[in-house]
């Protein structure tokens, strides 16, 4: 028999709760079963999924399969009808190991995920395969984008006491890791439901002072326009926090955005990028870019297109919209789906263009990466290195690297002295 595999689709909290799975599903003595944590945030996510289902069964007949994650969550009918599949659990249901040996009357066990006003943060002491660490902060999302059908999946918002996060934080790096990633689908929401109504800012600034020790804290994806005040003093004079954001932006035309319900305009989102890049230099962007939304005219994706140098703007996530049952944009004026995919492809073009021009500006500097795998590891900045073949790199931990060649999707370096 065989410890449960998992299959991880989607965010950094999903990479997250996979480990937590794993554990629980561990614990509770699931045996010779692949978990199937699936994504929803577009519809070529869901197919995946279904395509990731269907190949598991082929490969590993005798194989229990289990289906969670946001797609299961909304859909759990859908995927109970699957032949492959034998249990469909909801992502509440998801993170406590007896869900996956008790037995069901049927295969779902999916409850109503917006009547949830708790989060309790598990313990994880580490993430097999993995050099960082994810650390969740926050769940769920009270926001309400047109175009988003992930708080249906998620529920609310609500945070982890810092309490925990420290906690956590302190055994991962007692057990030698040496960058955490603070995730959650809404980070920037942190602490509004807690006693004091504590900020994102004054988390990493306790955790950051209670676990001295830690080298590198890394933030998945924030909203741009609910960075509060702590939280950019730290990202301006704290050497820890790495100079890497990534931006939840979507869109740079202010009608789209407007018609998107999201809570910047395009000038906010300018003004924070440069704000931030003029108090710390070496700080670098990614960001989320929706191609093709609803009503989107060609000139207002130009403003988008644009927006990648008027950011400067590194790393892109683009996506093709994809429309949602459900949710408000669905039933706006759709743009076609060939034009969607040509606008994908150029804010993609350009996005791979702003990446290669970054990575040979590092030519000739030195910086200290994080080593993933053997000879390849993340600056800084989260670029991509790979060492010399002839160098005799350790296997793991933070090491000086002088970068002495540029591709277009990495740098190459040389171990410094």
């Amino acid at each position: 028999m065989t410890e449960p595999e998992v299959l991880n689709f989607g965010c950094r909290l999903n990479a997250y709760e996979a480990q937590v799975m794993h554990d629980q599903a561990q614990l509770a003595g699931l045996q010779n079963a692949i978990i199937i944590n699936t994504c929803a945030v577009t519809n070529e996510a869901v197919r995946q999924a279904r395509q990731a289902i269907r190949k598991a069964r082929r490969q590993r007949p005798d194989a229990t399969i289990v289906v969670t994650g946001c797609a299961a969550q909304l859909e759990p009918e859908a995927f109970a009808a699957m032949a492959e599949v034998d249990r469909v659990l909801g992502n509440r249901e998801k993170l406590h190991g007896e869900n996956f040996v008790t037995p069901l009357d049927g295969k779902i066990l999916v409850d109503d995920i917006m009547s949830v006003t708790q989060l309790a943060g598990h313990l994880v002491p580490g993430f097999d395969g993995r050099s960082r660490a994810f650390v969740q902060v926050q769940q769920g999302c009270d926001h309400r984008c047109t175009f988003c059908i992930i708080p249906f999946a998620r529920g609310p918002s609500r945070s982890v006491p810092m309490g925990a996060i420290v906690r956590q934080i302190r055994t991962l790096v007692e057990n030698g890791y040496a960058e955490v990633v603070l995730t959650g689908v809404d980070i920037t929401a942190y602490g509004s439901d807690l006693p004091g109504r504590p900020s994102l800012g004054q988390l990493l600034r306790r955790l950051l002072r209670a676990v001295p020790e830690l080298p590198r804290l890394r933030l998945s994806s924030l909203d741009a326009v609910e960075i509060d005040p702590e939280l950019e003093r730290l990202l301006l004079s704290e050497e820890r926090v790495m100079p890497h954001l990534h931006l939840s932006l979507q869109a740079g035309d202010d009608l789209i955005l407007k018609r998107m319900a999201r809570r910047h305009s395009r000038a906010q989102a300018i003004d924070l990028c440069q704000r931030l890049r003029a108090g710390r230099p070496d700080m670098v962007f990614g960001a989320d870019l929706i191609a093709g939304f609803p009503t989107e005219t060609e000139a207002q994706f130009q403003n988008s297109l644009s927006l990648i140098d008027d950011c400067g703007l590194t790393y892109l996530h683009v996506f093709p919209y994809s429309e949602r049952p459900g949710t408000p944009a669905a039933r706006m004026p759709q743009v076609p789906g060939d034009e969607r995919r040509r606008r994908a492809a150029l804010l993609r073009e350009k996005g791979d263009a702003a990446l290669a021009a970054f990575l040979t500006s590092r030519v000739g500097e030195t910086c200290r990466m994080l080593l993933e795998r053997p000879g390849e590891g993340r600056s800084e900045q989260f670029a991509l290195i790979e060492l010399e073949p002839a160098v005799v790199a350790p296997d793991s931990g933070i090491v000086k690297a002088t970068i002495v060649a540029a591709t277009r999707d990495r740098l190459i370096g040389r171990l410094a002295a």
